[in-house]
């Protein structure tokens, strides 16, 4: 097998482990049992579990935050606001249902999960914070009636929000009605909104 698919293939099934048993059972035992390999063939790739762990976060933290950002985009028209949160709440229950691998270990964090993972996720979801915040900012603040609303503490909220159902959706998928989500979610931001 070439390098870089060999080193695809450990991280794979590195991600498996984890996503299944938890970060307190990955070894460089379960990886090559997981990829159904030796693990002299897992040290010619990497030079020990730490350097592996280090290069699949950093692989699935640019994975999701490509995605996100995919799916985090300016609001086009102010007067579409409702018809846009709609769309972007379809998609980003949409990511995580297609590709449950991805987001397991990032919303599905136990006992066991390595303080780098738990300060890169915090970190990742600060950056997430603020491109909602960017994102939704120029909506809040030149609403017609009211005062403006803090884009900061909107933000928050909607990082909680989307943290809380994401794990219903990974642990208990049939608990979610998306729709009633959808147009909750869109609701709500579309009352706050100009």
């Amino acid at each position: 097998m070439a390098p870089d698919a060999r080193r695809e293939q450990l991280l794979d099934a590195a991600l498996q482990v984890i996503s299944r048993d938890g970060y307190a059972a990955v070894s460089i035992e379960a990886i090559a049992r997981e990829a159904e390999v030796t693990r002299p063939v897992v040290y010619n790739v990497f030079d020990g579990l730490t350097p592996l762990l280090f290069a699949l976060l950093d692989r699935q933290e640019q994975r999701a935050l490509g995605r996100l950002s995919e799916a985090i985009t300016p609001v086009p028209d102010p007067a579409d606001l409702p018809g846009h949160l709609t769309r972007t709440v379809r998609e980003l229950v949409a990511m995580v249902l297609e590709d449950p691998l991805l987001w397991r270990p990032i919303f599905l964090t136990h006992g066991g999960t390595p303080a780098a993972v738990l300060e890169r996720v915090d970190r990742d979801r600060e950056v997430v914070r603020e491109r909602i915040e960017e994102t939704l900012g120029p909506v809040l603040v030149h609403r017609a009636d009211g005062p403006p609303l803090d884009a900061a503490i909107v933000s928050h909220a909607l990082v909680g929000i989307g943290e809380h159902f994401a794990r219903l959706l990974l642990e208990r998928p049939g608990d979610v009605d998306v729709e009633a989500l959808t147009s909750t979610v869109a609701g709500l931001l579309a009352a706050v909104g100009p």
